[in-house]
């Protein structure tokens, strides 16, 4: 498994590098090899990933990031600054930690909320304004996350 972790992070250092100069790519073999090694390793997953469901999701992810940008562009260039903060606690259905670090993750990527704190099946979201918190708390945050991820083993 700490093979795979190196190789994973190899990838990801190729990536964010952009560079394949020789001595560049010998550091990142090093550096992740090490990083792996040094990793202990977690619990294993409560549920698995769903492929197809990521990729669903992360393009309707890139979505809301756009429309909330827009949004929060519009609250910075109006003259009043209608902004309202407030500090909503949502509770969630979704048990998993890999879910919660999702919807957590996902609402800190949107622009006009931040997860200030996450507990299983609750988070607190620091929210610029009433409109930054609607897909949070219609539900369709923890719709979408909670189709990425299935069961494992016949569990619900």
């Amino acid at each position: 498994m700490r093979f795979l972790a190196a190789i994973a992070l190899f990838a990801l250092w190729l990536v964010l590098s952009a560079t394949l100069h020789p001595a560049h790519v010998a550091l990142g073999a090093v550096v992740a090899s090490v990083v792996a090694w040094l990793t202990p390793p977690g619990p294993p997953m409560q549920r698995r990933v769903s492929l197809p469901a990521a990729l669903g999701y992360l393009p309707w992810l890139l979505v809301r990031v756009v429309k909330s940008g827009i949004h929060v562009s519009w609250l910075i260039l109006n003259p009043r600054l209608p902004i309202a903060p407030r500090l909503v606690q949502h509770k969630t259905d979704l048990k998993s930690d890999g879910e919660i670090v999702v919807l957590g993750n996902s609402i800190t990527l949107t622009p006009g909320t931040v997860t200030v704190e996450a507990r299983p099946g609750e988070l607190l979201v620091h929210a610029i304004d009433a409109e930054s918190t609607r897909g949070l708390e219609s539900g369709e945050f923890d719709a979408k996350v909670g189709t990425v991820f299935k069961p494992r083993n016949g569990e619900q």
